[in-house]
């Protein structure tokens, strides 16, 4: 059986990354969402185990102290990261996972995963972009300040990535990321890869 796509979708924060992964699943039933886990605190309406797994600062360090982590990053504050084993054993099951991760983690998964599809979702403009992060009435001026600093300093990490989505409508920004999705699965590489391993596995039959 063919291994999954890795497809991580990435960008600064306020730039929507939830709410596109959420209508794409969607849109794609068979996507599988791996849920990160991360020490702030749940925003209004956010469920453990369904939007993130919500975790002391001291039960995030026995999670790395394990190697039970994929990639994690320290953001404002806070630490992410994503548990590994539903990852790879997600993918050696034949089913894509897409991560919605912060850039830092992006970035460290790469490493790790370099043939993954990573995807840097971009704001219309850092206006709009700051209006976003504003709007959402959870932050304090000085927060916001700090992450439209850090959302410039991500910006310049986009030739890290495979592509890059404006997420100016959200239903136009889904739509191109199911096409690059369709996109990958055929790729001859993939196909090559298969013809590959026909002479092995007629051997084994």
């Amino acid at each position: 059986m063919n291994k999954g796509l890795l497809i991580v979708l990435s960008g600064p924060s306020g730039v929507g990354k939830g709410t596109v992964c959420s209508v794409l699943r969607k849109k794609m039933p068979d996507l599988v969402y791996s849920v990160s886990a991360t020490t702030r605190s749940p925003r209004q309406g956010e469920i453990d185990g369904v939007n993130y797994f919500f975790k002391t600062r001291e039960q995030f360090q026995e999670m790395m102290a394990c190697d039970a982590l994929l990639e994690h990053a320290e953001y404002v504050g806070n630490c992410y990261g994503t548990p590994r084993d539903f990852v790879e054993r997600t993918l050696a099951g034949g089913q894509d996972v897409i991560l919605e991760i912060e850039v830092q983690g992006a970035l460290k998964v790469k490493e790790k995963f370099p043939e993954g599809v990573f995807i840097f979702l971009v704001p219309p403009s850092l206006d709009e972009l700051k209006q976003r992060i504003t709007g959402r009435g959870t932050e304090t001026q000085d927060t916001i300040n700090h992450r439209m600093t850090v959302a410039e300093e991500e910006m310049n990490l986009l030739s890290h990535y495979d592509y890059a989505v404006v997420n100016d409508e959200i239903e136009a920004a889904c739509h191109r990321i199911e096409s690059i999705i369709t996109a990958e699965h055929c790729k001859a590489s993939k196909y090559l890869a298969e013809l590959g391993e026909l002479p092995a596995a007629i051997e084994k039959a």
